[in-house]
């Protein structure tokens, strides 16, 4: 089955202090993801973008996972990321664009990771900024017929990040298909779903946002 899982973190509204405390990334990271941080070159990373890059990963697994199993309840410990490998010659960079597109990440320095889940396991590719993270799953590391998308929107209420991403989404899909009258709509198990009309369309898609920036995924057939 054909699925996506996306998440983004605005690393500008995160609250660094709470992030770096025990009690708050336990809930987060398992004991060998902790270990993953101290014993490789993740360790250049601050520890608070560490623990939201695997938020990332794993919230972007559920997403994917979501669509197979609706009843499914995220437990971020329970989403194991073996390993977590970094760009080559990493530096952190600044996002100076107001969105930016995609299709797979070959040109892209990205994050890449393998993720477990019982009997699933799962691929990452991660892009970090100095203000955002943002992360995409797939269920093989072939990511060559994944679009994505990342935009700054102005506001950060909820009802504005929900309409920004799926204009920002429908944008890119009528384009891209060329097709007009797309719509963004939810599965009875509130998984995001394309319509035309009253008809679904075969299209995986996942939304997400956070603050003011929200971005998507979605996979071809």
């Amino acid at each position: 089955m054909l699925s996506t899982g996306n998440d983004i973190v605005s690393l500008n509204a995160i609250n660094i202090t709470r992030s770096k405390q025990p009690g708050f990334y336990s809930k987060i990271l398992c004991d060998t993801e902790k270990a993953l941080y101290r014993e490789s070159e993740t360790a250049l990373m601050p520890f608070e973008n560490y623990v939201w890059l695997l938020w990332s990963i794993k919230e972007s697994a559920y997403k994917y996972l979501q669509r197979i199993q609706p009843g499914l309840v995220f437990s971020p410990t329970k989403f194991v990321v073996k390993q977590l490998q970094i760009p080559f010659l990493y530096a952190i960079t600044t996002f100076d664009v107001k969105e930016t597109e995609g299709r797979g990440f070959d040109s892209n320095a990205v994050f890449k990771s393998t993720i477990t889940f019982g009997a699933y396991t799962l691929y990452s590719r991660s892009l970090m900024y100095r203000e955002l993270i943002v992360s995409v799953v797939n269920g093989d590391e072939d990511f060559e017929n994944t679009g994505w998308g990342i935009k700054l929107i102005n506001k950060s209420d909820p009802e504005y990040q929900s309409n920004a991403v799926r204009a920002f989404l429908v944008n890119r899909l009528n384009k891209l298909f060329h097709l007009d009258g797309l719509m963004i709509g939810k599965s009875m198990h509130g998984v995001p779903i394309v319509l035309k009309g009253d008809a679904e369309v075969g299209l995986s898609v996942s939304l997400s946002h956070h603050d003011k920036m929200v971005a998507y995924s979605f996979q071809f057939g």
